[in-house]
């Protein structure tokens, strides 16, 4: 008998969108708990999001949808390596999945209610809903969904000893206005506002315990004062290079090496991880896994 090979998992396309608002002078960004029976990230808290479906493709079923031009698309929300076709799947599925699990349209309020916008929350909670129900709805419903409200923040593939992969797009999009966030209590268990800082520092308590690309972000945004720093920096975003973490095993939890480490392509000494923990908010290129939660180290 021959010993079974080990194989990297196939890369699934998935898009996320990081929610943001301001609040009393601070920005703050909605987290959603992922149920703890969730095969990936399961217990902690993330941004709304998900994996591309087949009924988020199609140029020509949803270009009557949608309120940017299609060839456009490409421009506005895509990049190098990345189609106009791929462009719409990640922004079809950013929307739908934020729908699902947080009930917030991302739709041109055009022709509709608010009523509308609150039938269609509560819809999205029927256990018995169709694989195709999004799409369905959209277009016979006559929905525009605002891909204008979408911007460019990060992307993310997932480590390749990983048992599940993906090749994840960050949105950001800014909350819009007569809508609420409220958990679909299938997938997501419970949603919060917090300040960026505050998330990184209710992490360290286990009060919020982040995914380590949620950790990533928030640091980042932790950095930036108020709503109207962060539209101008959205405003020329590029996505960037991928991030693709590498992932360390140790005796005392796992450790993410981010591709900005100094020692990246270097073996690491993975020793005495609890002496090197970072504050909240500190830059930071490792992320240790410390009983569950994960910290920021430093080198």
């Amino acid at each position: 008998m021959t010993k079974k090979e080990n194989t990297t998992p196939p890369l699934r396309k998935a898009a996320t969108i990081i929610l943001v608002r301001q609040k009393d002078n601070a920005l703050e960004v909605y987290l959603l708990k992922r149920s703890s029976k969730s095969k990936f990230m399961g217990g902690l808290y993330v941004f709304p999001g998900g994996v591309v479906e087949e009924d988020d493709r199609g140029i020509e079923t949803w270009a009557p949808h949608i309120d940017m031009p299609a060839d456009k698309i490409g421009n506005l929300l895509g990049g190098q390596e990345f189609s106009p076709a791929d462009a719409l799947g990640f922004s079809i599925a950013a929307i739908r999945e934020t729908l699902e699990e947080a009930g917030v349209l991302l739709a041109d309020t055009k022709n509709k209610t608010q009523n509308d916008f609150a039938n269609i929350a509560r819809l999205r909670l029927n256990k018995d809903l169709p694989s195709s129900w999004f799409r369905t709805k959209m277009i016979q419903e006559n929905w525009t969904l605002s891909f204008t409200r979408l911007g460019r923040w990060s992307h993310w593939i997932t480590p390749k000893q990983m048992k599940q992969r993906f090749d994840t797009r960050f949105f950001i999009v800014f909350m819009p206005e007569n809508q609420t966030c409220e958990p679909d209590n299938r997938e997501t268990k419970h949603g919060i506002w917090l300040t960026p800082q505050k998330a990184l520092e209710q992490n360290f308590s286990t009060q919020t315990p982040l995914s380590p690309p949620a950790v990533v972000t928030l640091t980042q945004l932790s950095t930036i004062p108020h709503l109207d720093a962060l539209k101008e920096e959205i405003k020329n975003r590029s996505w960037g290079n991928p991030i693709v973490p590498r992932l360390l095993t140790s005796p005392n939890g796992p450790v993410i090496i981010e591709p900005w480490d100094p020692m990246f392509n270097e073996q690491i000494d993975a020793e005495g991880l609890s002496w090197k923990i970072l504050p909240p908010g500190a830059p930071f290129s490792r992320i240790w896994c410390d009983k569950g939660v994960w910290k920021p180290i430093s080198l």
